[in-house]
């Protein structure tokens, strides 16, 4: 019984480090991952630097973003931040 008393804070500790920072952490892995999967030519983004622009090619792992007055610039796929919606 005394071996409970010392076991079940820590189990308790665990479950609460779970819940509260690694699953949404996961959670938002995951959705990251399907938007850097679901970009399509056309889309606005923005990288994680901060640049807007607009896809204009996709490659495996690179991508091709138009900006400012038609340049073009190539950026790794994983340096999308965000799909920007309109």
């Amino acid at each position: 019984m005394e071996m409970l008393g010392t076991i079940l804070p820590l189990v308790l500790m665990f479950a609460i480090f779970y819940f509260l920072l690694i699953r949404p952490q996961q959670k938002q892995q995951k959705a990251v991952r399907e938007m850097q999967s679901s970009l399509q030519k056309g889309d606005k983004i923005i990288t994680i630097g901060g640049l807007h622009g607009i896809l204009d090619s996709i490659d495996e792992d690179k991508i091709v973003l138009k900006v400012g007055d038609g340049t073009r610039m190539t950026f790794d796929r994983r340096s999308v931040r965000e799909v920007v919606k309109g």
